[in-house]
């Protein structure tokens, strides 16, 4: 006997990690990623009530083979009730009358589940769906997030979650999109990278004070396996690689982003022996595949960048190359930003804040603001540091990013009124 709340965990715990290979098979076998969910989703319901009784000694197979079961036998009445053969289920459908329920076959399919998981991302990332669905679609359907986990994550309501997931899979429904890997690849596996990028990087820095800290560490981790899984499929797509490992450098630095108090650690600051080496190790591992097939992109750049912060002394200036690069790929005010900050690490705070202040189109980003008043006190412009703080904590949403900043204006303010000389320190 289990407790009912043991139960749930283990069911928890399976639909967040399992969910989306299962959901895959399902859907490859059925013909149908709607089928498939609904018969999940039972299986699911029936697991909640027998596994207070006993959890099995291998959940995902349970879950597999009773959601296959309810599909077979959905099958059955359809067929029954139609007279005919089922057109999107034939292969449920043939082994209907085949006494699939104590075939032993459905634990091989899972343990041997194949490329069908990297069809369900493809599919969620169609080019016909807007990007809000395909971010949506791929953690319900790939990442098992619940429809209330998503909005809590992008800010939301519900409701306009679930809208956006109905809305996703009725098109794809409507326009039969196949539950294939398309002949072009490479322009899906671009747009999976940057889904998979924006799921990263809301785990990462989550844009919320629900979040009730500097990141939703389940989403980043989530974002890292589906990311890998990708990788894996699509080798010969080094951006995944490249992602991948931009991933693992910046999750390697967990243990050391905050203090004691919840407050954000800047890298500058950054404890560098609680970064996690195991983590550093495979984003280099990762990085070094990558770049070994010399199709250089946009997040095989980021990610040497972030590899040059792993090394015991930071080369700015080929940091600052390495933004110029970036900027040629992917030019925009944010990726000047970070190469203004680079530029005053390499060459000094006067350079760099000449470089920040011919940026246009930040002026309600935080971090440009931060940047701003970090280099602004760094050059003894005390007042003006403070100013621009106060702006970077009224834009900022997250709670230890605030944190941050309001220690800043605390100093900065008794310093001024104390008309004192003014001190250093780094931004966020």
């Amino acid at each position: 006997m289990t407790t009912t709340k043991a139960a749930a965990d283990a069911l928890t715990r399976l639909a967040r990690e399992e969910g989306g290979r299962l959901l895959a098979l399902l859907a490859d076998r059925a013909g149908s990623v709607d089928v498939a969910e609904e018969c999940l989703q039972e299986a699911y319901a029936r697991a909640a009530t027998a596994w207070s009784e006993e959890i099995p000694a291998n959940p995902a197979a349970w879950v597999y083979t009773v959601a296959r079961n309810v599909a077979v036998d959905r099958a059955r009445r359809e067929a029954a009730r139609r007279r005919r053969a089922v057109a999107h289920a034939p292969l449920i459908e043939a082994e209907a009358g085949a006494g699939a329920d104590e075939d032993p076959r459905p634990i091989e399919e899972l343990a041997h589940v194949g490329d069908e998981q990297l069809r369900l991302m493809l599919l969620c990332c169609h080019p016909a769906l807007a990007r809000d669905a395909q971010v949506a679609l791929t953690l319900r359907l790939v990442g098992g997030l619940t429809t209330a986990e998503i909005a809590a994550a992008y800010l939301v309501p519900e409701a306009t979650i679930a809208q956006r997931l109905v809305r996703a899979k009725r098109k794809i429904r409507d326009a039969r999109i196949p539950l294939i890997i398309p002949a072009d690849l490479s322009e899906r596996a671009e747009t999976l990278a940057t889904v998979l990028g924006l799921v990263f990087n809301e785990g990462y820095l989550a844009h919320t004070a629900d979040a009730g800290g500097l990141t939703r560490s389940a989403l980043a981790d989530q974002a890292i396996r589906l990311t890998a899984t990708a990788a894996d499929a699509l080798p010969n797509e080094p951006e995944l690689g490249g992602l991948l490992a931009l991933q693992l450098f910046h999750r390697s630095r967990e243990a050391a982003r905050v203090d004691r108090n919840g407050v954000l650690v800047p890298l500058g600051r950054q404890d560098r022996t609680l970064w996690d080496r195991v983590r550093i190790a495979q984003g280099s591992m990762a990085l070094s595949v990558a770049l070994a097939q010399r199709r250089m992109g946009p997040w095989q750049v980021q990610a040497l960048i972030a590899a040059e912060h792993t090394h015991d002394a930071t080369d700015w200036e080929r940091i600052v190359r390495l933004y110029d690069l970036l900027l040629t790929m992917t030019p925009g005010p944010v990726v000047a930003l970070n190469r203004a900050v680079a530029v005053a690490e390499a060459r000094g705070p006067s350079e760099g804040l000449a470089e920040v202040e011919r940026i246009e189109g930040l002026a309600k980003y935080h971090l440009f603001h931060a940047a701003r008043a970090h280099l602004l006190e760094r050059l003894g412009d005390t007042t003006e540091a403070l100013a621009a703080w106060r702006v970077a904590a009224a834009l900022t949403t997250n709670h230890s990013e605030a944190a941050f900043a309001a220690s800043h204006i605390d100093r900065l303010a008794s310093r001024v009124r104390d008309d004192g000389p003014g001190a250093s320190g780094p931004g966020f």
